[in-house]
């Protein structure tokens, strides 16, 4: 799931088209449409990657910013197991288009946590579960 900007992407654009879910960030019905064929496809099984923060940092060195409730009750009504993941230091590799703070080849730290149950958690239960993943993720960060 990824914002709609990036069909007009010549490379990312052929990509995009094929196996992700287009979001305009600015529009609900956007938002909507694409959380429900995000659940459709959950329901086929398909895994789906979503960044909760729901946007890029401008700041530098970047902070983790507030997380979005839409994918925590989308795991939540679906019944899956959630998997967060850190990715620590991307951000010292690649951090704006190579203008100007550059960009490099480089390894990047990736950090999976443990999976998380939603079976036993109700639509309530989103907030909690959005501060939880938000601790795992920000815990393991590098700046």
């Amino acid at each position: 799931m990824g914002k709609d900007e990036l069909l007009k992407n010549p490379v990312l654009g052929i990509f995009f088209k094929t196996i992700d879910i287009s979001v305009n960030r600015e529009s609900k019905i956007s938002a909507f449409r694409a959380f429900k064929k995000a659940g459709e496809n959950l329901e086929k099984g398909m895994s789906l990657i979503i960044f909760p923060e729901g946007k890029i940092d401008v700041h530098y060195p970047p902070i983790l910013g507030e997380f979005k409730n839409g994918p925590f009750r989308l795991a939540i009504d679906k019944n899956i197991l959630l998997v967060p993941v850190s990715i620590t230091n991307i951000w010292k590799i690649n951090w704006d288009d190579g203008s100007k703070y550059g960009s490099k080849p480089g390894i990047c730290d990736i950090y999976v946590h443990k999976p998380i149950n939603t079976e036993v958690l109700n639509v309530d239960d989103a907030d909690i579960l959005k501060d939880q993943v938000y601790q795992l993720i920000n815990s393991k960060l590098v700046r």
